[in-house]
């Protein structure tokens, strides 16, 4: 009966994938074609679309054209969640056009940025799109799913919906429509806690800043990775399984561990034998599946000496994938090298703004300090995306050819000021530390 339903699942899943998504915001005139979205509209499984939990969002109708005449607007963040099928979508938006200026910035599921801050002056409009990756945990084709941790079961990105957060001074939204890709070639994301998307703020990781910086349409971001995994422990819960059974011909593999490896225990591994063994493992899968392997060298922690500079914590692990990559033609991004440069160029003090050091009370529910030296603030997640970013265009890879053109160079030694970086707060806060270290 389970493998009957697990079927029809599949097909009712496989008829969709062609499908796209029009909505209207705002209670004016209906565009054709487009479903209306009011900010009553709380979510409903029967109608398969609607507002999260939080405030309300209101209507603002100004007259004229059906689909941008209308809109909904908010003086905080809200949440647009929609079913679709497992896979890739181009989903474009369009933002503005109140009586007021608006300001919005757009994250997807668990806090993957998006579009950032986009400004409008009043009356004004802007057309935005980007790339989003939507997974399931169960895994296409086979009775499996992933082996997810429980605070997973309350994630966005592993319910059967693409959730938007539209986030800023003052969000404003005339219309969504959400069309799947098919074509584009999909990044994969493999690692831990340091890649993840972190779903509550204070916490963050590179890989959830990773896709604001690409063409939208041109390639998607699936960051696969979760908090304290290893090697073992990623191949263990059927995580890469999952990556293999959605890779195509030309998709890429990222694969970025060590902080956890390097740990005692069952999913130890040495750094010139085992790790780079299973290391090896990932790369022959994915290119069995026609993909192309990345490797990441991971970053270092937060740990200086007397006299300012990086004390290495990760040991070997670092030197063994960049010997790996020499040896086996594989293409490498050092992130550990650089990380080093720009922990460096901050200094002990200011590198506390990029991790997550917060005195007890900075957020609801802290009563403690927040003082880690591996988990990052958004400051820092970002600056190690761009690091990533930069290592991608020293290398060969087609790839580097989606990023988008106004990106700047940059430097690790020069990285820009705390002061300088904008990120409106997600309303979800966490004072759990995330799993690893």
């Amino acid at each position: 009966m389970r493998s009957f339903l697990l079927l029809l699942l599949i097909l009712s899943t496989s008829a969709l994938r062609g499908q796209s998504y029009k909505f209207d915001f705002g209670n004016g005139p209906v565009a054709k074609g487009y479903e209306q979205v009011l900010p009553s509209m709380a979510y409903d499984a029967a109608r398969g679309y609607g507002f999260l939990e939080g405030k309300s969002p209101k209507a603002v109708s100004r007259g004229g054209n059906a689909l941008t005449g209308d809109l909904i607007s908010s003086d905080s963040p809200f949440f647009f969640t929609v079913d679709v099928p497992e896979g890739n979508y181009d989903v474009k938006v369009i933002l503005g056009g109140s009586e007021a200026p608006s300001s919005t910035t757009i994250r997807v599921e668990n806090r993957r940025l998006m579009v950032d801050k986009t400004d409008t002056k009043a009356g004004k409009q802007q057309k935005k799109q980007f790339s989003v990756h939507v997974r399931y945990p169960e895994i296409a084709g086979t009775d499996k799913k992933v082996r997810l941790k429980s605070r997973e079961l309350e994630y966005f990105h592993w319910d059967h919906q693409l959730t938007i957060e539209f986030n800023g001074e003052a969000p404003c939204v005339a219309s969504v429509e959400i069309t799947p890709n098919t074509s584009a070639p999909t990044v994969f994301l493999a690692g831990n806690s340091t890649v993840v998307d972190q779903a509550n703020e204070p916490w963050a990781a590179w890989g959830q800043m990773f896709p604001v910086f690409f063409k939208p349409g041109k390639v998607v971001i699936a960051n696969h990775a979760e908090s304290g995994e290893t090697l073992k422990a990623f191949k263990g819960a059927r995580r890469l399984e999952n990556v293999l059974s959605m890779m195509k011909p030309g998709d890429y593999l990222f694969i970025e561990f060590a902080h956890n490896d390097q740990k005692p225990g069952g999913s130890h591994v040495e750094p010139f034998t085992t790790y780079q063994e299973m290391i090896r493992e990932y790369v022959a899968a994915a290119e069995a599946k026609g993909g192309i392997p990345v490797l990441v060298t991971s970053m270092h922690r937060r740990r200086f000496d007397e006299d300012g500079k990086i004390i290495n914590t990760l040991e070997e692990y670092p030197e063994a994938m960049r010997q790996l990559a020499q040896e086996d033609g594989i293409a490498l991004i050092d992130l550990n090298a650089m990380s080093k440069t720009l922990y460096e160029a901050w200094g002990v003090e200011a590198s506390k703004k990029a991790f997550v050091h917060f005195p007890a009370g900075t957020f609801k529910g802290q009563m403690e300090d927040f003082a880690d030296n591996t988990h990052f603030s958004t400051y820092g997640a970002y600056q190690l995306a761009r690091c990533v970013v930069e290592g991608l265009r020293k290398t060969d890879l087609k790839l580097k050819k989606y990023l988008k053109k106004d990106i700047p160079t940059f430097d690790p030694a020069h990285p820009p000021r705390f002061e300088d970086f904008y990120w409106p707060l997600s309303p979800n806060v966490s004072v759990i530390k995330p799993d690893g270290n």
